[in-house]
C-alpha cells in the first residue's frame, strides 16, 4: 500500500455531493440528443417512454449504489465496489477502462461541446476555425478551448476539495434553475395546435424511423429493438456520471448517509428535469422541426420559438454554464478513481498522494493530460459511442455485486440496504443486459470496439501485479 502524509477533508454536506451528482450528469446531452431520439423513434410517446426507461434505470442504481456506499465508504466508488464484490482484476480492467477512456473522453467530449456554443458568442473559437493543418490532420479553436478549460478546472480542483464544491454546488444551482426557467417559458408559449399534432392518439405510438426530409420508414419487429437501443445510447449518456458522489467519499460528511442520499436525490432532480423538458419540446415543435434541428441541437430550435432570434445567445449561455459545470465534477470525481488504484498499488505510486491542499494533485493532472490529448485526437465523439454499452456493464456488474456481496459476505454491516432488493437490482440486471446484447447485435462496429478496450486491461492488469509483486 501506498502511504499518504495527508488525508482527505470532509468538507462536503448534504447539498454539496448532491449538485456534484446533478451537475456531473447534466452537460449539453439535454440540449441535443432529444433530436436524435426523435429520429430513431419517430414519435412522441416512444421518445418519452426512452427518457422514462433511462431516468428509471438511472435511478434504480442509484438506489442499489446507496447500499455499497454505506458499506464502503471509500474513495474510488464504482472501482472499490467491484473490487470488493469480485476481485482486482475485475476492478482493474474497470480502472482502466475509466481512465483510458470512460472519463477522460468525456471531459475532452464535454470541453468541445463547451467551445462550441462558445462560439455563438464569438464566432473565432468555432471548430470550424483551423489554426493547425497538416495533411488530414486538423486542430481548430474549438479543441484549444476545451483543453484551456480543462487545464483551468484542474488547476481549481488541486487548490482543494473546497475550490472544487464551490464552482460546482454554485454552478449546478445556477443550470438547474436557468433550466426550469426553460421550461416554464416553453410551457408559457404552448402552442395547441403543435401539442395536438405530436400527442395525438394515433400517432404518438406508432414506431418508425422520421427522416429529415419528413419521410418515414417502418421498422421490421427485430428492427425496432434495435432502434430503441439506439435510441437510449443518447439519454445514457446524458444521465451518465450519476454516481460520482461515491467517489468522494473521503470528502463528504457522514458519508454512509450523505452519499446514497445524494445519489438518490441528484438522480430525482434530473431526471424530473430531464422529462419535464422534453415535454416542453413537444409543446413548442413538431416531430420534424425536433428532427431537422440545425446540427440536434433541439433546444436552440424551441428557443428560438420561445424568446425570438435572442433565444440562440439564450441557449448557448446556459450550455457554457452547464458544460463548465459538468466537466468541473467529472474531473473532481474521476481523479479518486485513479488515486484509490494507486493506493492498490495497481497505478503510479504518485497518482496515491495527496499534495499540501488533501486532494490527489497527480491524479488531476495526468487525467488532465490524456484528456488534453482526447481534445486533440479529435476521436472523442466516436469512443464515446463506443463506450456506451461497456459503462452499462460495469453498472451492471456493480449492482449485481450487491446481490453477491448478500451471499458471500453476509456479516458485512450495511447501514443502508438497496430499495426493492432483490426485485429492482434485477430488473436493472435484465435492462442492462438487454441494452447491451441489442447494442451488440445492431450496432457491432460500435459495440465491439468498446469491449476490446476493455479487455485490453486483462493483460495490462498482470504485467502491473506482477511488478507490484516484485516490490512488495
Amino acid at each position: 500500500m501506498v502511504e499518504t502524509k495527508q488525508s482527505f477533508h470532509k468538507s462536503m454536506g448534504l447539498l454539496d455531493a448532491t449538485m456534484l451528482v446533478a451537475g456531473s450528469m447534466i452537460g449539453s446531452g439535454i440540449f441535443i440528443v432529444s433530436a436524435d431520439i426523435a429520429r430513431n423513434t419517430g414519435s412522441v410517446g416512444w421518445m418519452m417512454l426512452v427518457w422514462v426507461i433511462c431516468g428509471f434505470m438511472t435511478l434504480i442504481a442509484a438506489l442499489t449504489y446507496g447500499e455499497l456506499s454505506a458499506m464502503f465508504p471509500k474513495a474510488g466508488g464504482q472501482y472499490i465496489y467491484i473490487r470488493e464484490a469480485y476481485n482486482p482484476l475485475v476492478s482493474f480492467v474497470f480502472g482502466w477502462t475509466f481512465f483510458a477512456v470512460i472519463q477522460t473522453a468525456t471531459i475532452a467530449a464535454v470541453g468541445v461541446a463547451f467551445a462550441k456554443f462558445t462560439a455563438y458568442l464569438f464566432p473565432v473559437l468555432d471548430e470550424d476555425v483551423y489554426l493547425l493543418v497538416v495533411g488530414n490532420y486538423q486542430v481548430s479553436s474549438a479543441q484549444l478551448v476545451s483543453i484551456g478549460v480543462i487545464i483551468l478546472l484542474t488547476f481549481i480542483n488541486s487548490q482543494g476539495i473546497n475550490s472544487g464544491k464551490r464552482v460546482q454546488t454554485t454552478l449546478t444551482l445556477i443550470k438547474i434553475f436557468s433550466l426550469l426557467l426553460l421550461i416554464l417559458f416553453g410551457f408559457l408559449a404552448f402552442k395547441h395546435e403543435i401539442w395536438n399534432l405530436n400527442w395525438h392518439a394515433e400517432e404518438m405510438w406508432n414506431l418508425r424511423r422520421l427522416n429529415i426530409d419528413g419521410t418515414f420508414e417502418n421498422y421490421t419487429t427485430f428492427g425496432a429493438f434495435g432502434a430503441l437501443s439506439a435510441a437510449l445510447v443518447g439519454a445514457l449518456f446524458s444521465s451518465d456520471s450519476w454516481h460520482s458522489s461515491s467517489a468522494v467519499a473521503g470528502e463528504i460528511k457522514n458519508p454512509q448517509r450523505n452519499i446514497g442520499l445524494s445519489l438518490a436525490l441528484g438522480t430525482t432532480i434530473v431526471t424530473v428535469v430531464y422529462i419535464l423538458a422534453n415535454i416542453m419540446y413537444t409543446s413548442v415543435l413538431d416531430l420534424q422541426a425536433m428532427v431537422s434541428a440545425p446540427k440536434d441541437r433541439i433546444a436552440m430550435s424551441a428557443a428560438q420559438e420561445i424568446f425570438g432570434p435572442f433565444g440562440i445567445t439564450i441557449i448557448a449561455v446556459m450550455i457554457m454554464i452547464s458544460t463548465f459545470g459538468c466537466n468541473n465534477g467529472i474531473i473532481l470525481a474521476g481523479a479518486r478513481v485513479y488515486y484509490s488504484m494507486a493506493q492498490d498499488g495497481l497505478f503510479f505510486k504518485k497518482v496515491g498522494i495527496l499534495n499540501k491542499n488533501a486532494v490527489p494533485a497527480y491524479a488531476l493532472w495526468i487525467q488532465c493530460v490524456v484528456a488534453s490529448l482526447w481534445c486533440l485526437s479529435g476521436k472523442y465523439g466516436d469512443l464515446l459511442d463506443m463506450i456506451t454499452s461497456v459503462v452499462v456493464i460495469f453498472y451492471v456488474l456493480a449492482v449485481a455485486g450487491v446481490i453477491r456481496l448478500r451471499y458471500t459476505r453476509p456479516t458485512l454491516k450495511r447501514p443502508y440496504k438497496a430499495f426493492g432488493y432483490p426485485y429492482l437490482p434485477l430488473v436493472y440486471i435484465l435492462m442492462g443486459l438487454s441494452f447491451v446484447l441489442l447494442m451488440i447485435i445492431y450496432k457491432p462496429n460500435y459495440t465491439l470496439p468498446g469491449v476490446f478496450i476493455a479487455l485490453l486491461g486483462i493483460p495490462i492488469f498482470y504485467v502491473v501485479n506482477n511488478k507490484r509483486k516484485k516490490h512488495v
